[in-house]
């Protein structure tokens, strides 16, 4: 006999709309224990959606996320209706967080993953003043700035499109590479990188200009070094519906006025 039980974890937000949704999806499709589910249901917005994404990176479980908050890029429309069906047609996309390695001004060495973007931010009133090397070799001696952010394709809609960053379609194989307020060079508006690449960035001048790093919500203070990858060894599953896949989002978004 086919096994009919629940195969659905539904998890939400805080958000009053997103936690009585999960209440009723429970109730109509039944509860899985986190462990045992083989799809998870995220309701709430895209921070929410990516904490879900965080919370099971390298588990195998694919994350179904339904949108119960604000803007929602990363989210399905919600729908109680036919969710079997629709989770049953979905479109799988991989996504590969990067790996954040700091120094900071005492030597300390801390690592985080970050599924969005690994951002610098200058922590005074006194612009950061940053040397990028790409696989070792120097690209560019002197970037004075705000701040400078390596961004994944999910991260691409999210600080980096804000700060007129490209979007990248999900699968692509790239890395996008942006500066926040730069002064000099005044005309430097960043760049793709292929994703295997390993990004360094070295602070100068720290007593003066302290920066801050951060990998999504990690944040490291006052740091000398940081160096960004791809994570080879992490990665979470999300589902996009068939009729509004990630890729029909990025056309759609380019075309915006």
């Amino acid at each position: 006999m086919r096994n009919t039980g629940p195969v659905f974890a539904f998890v939400s937000s805080d958000a009053p709309d997103a936690r009585e949704a999960a209440e009723r999806l429970s109730a109509r499709y039944g509860q899985a224990d986190l462990e045992q589910a083989e799809t998870i249901v995220a309701l709430g917005g895209d921070g929410f959606l990516l904490q879900t994404l965080r919370e099971t990176m390298g588990s195998g479980k694919k994350v179904y996320g339904m949108n119960r908050g604000t803007v929602g890029f990363l989210m399905n429309e919600f729908s109680e209706e036919d969710l079997r069906e629709r989770i049953a047609a979905a479109v799988a996309e991989t996504i590969r967080p990067l790996e954040m390695c700091t120094v900071d001004a005492d030597g300390q060495v801390e690592t985080a993953l970050a599924i969005n973007e690994v951002s610098l931010f200058r922590q005074s009133y006194q612009a950061a003043k940053v040397c990028i090397s790409i696989d070792g070799k120097v690209r560019l001696e002197e970037l004075i700035c705000d701040g400078v952010m390596v961004a994944t394709p999910a991260g691409s809609t999210a600080y980096n499109l804000s700060a007129h960053g490209p979007i990248l379609p999900l699968d692509a194989p790239l890395l996008a590479l942006t500066a926040v307020s730069p002064f000099r060079p005044r005309r430097w508006r960043g760049a793709l990188l292929p994703n295997k690449v390993t990004v360094r960035f070295d602070l100068l001048e720290t007593d003066k200009r302290p920066v801050n790093a951060v990998a999504d919500h990690t944040e490291v203070k006052s740091v000398v070094e940081v160096t960004v990858k791809e994570a080879y060894d992490a990665t979470a599953t999300l589902l996009f519906d068939a009729g509004h896949s990630w890729s029909e989002r990025i056309l759609a978004e380019q075309f915006r006025y």
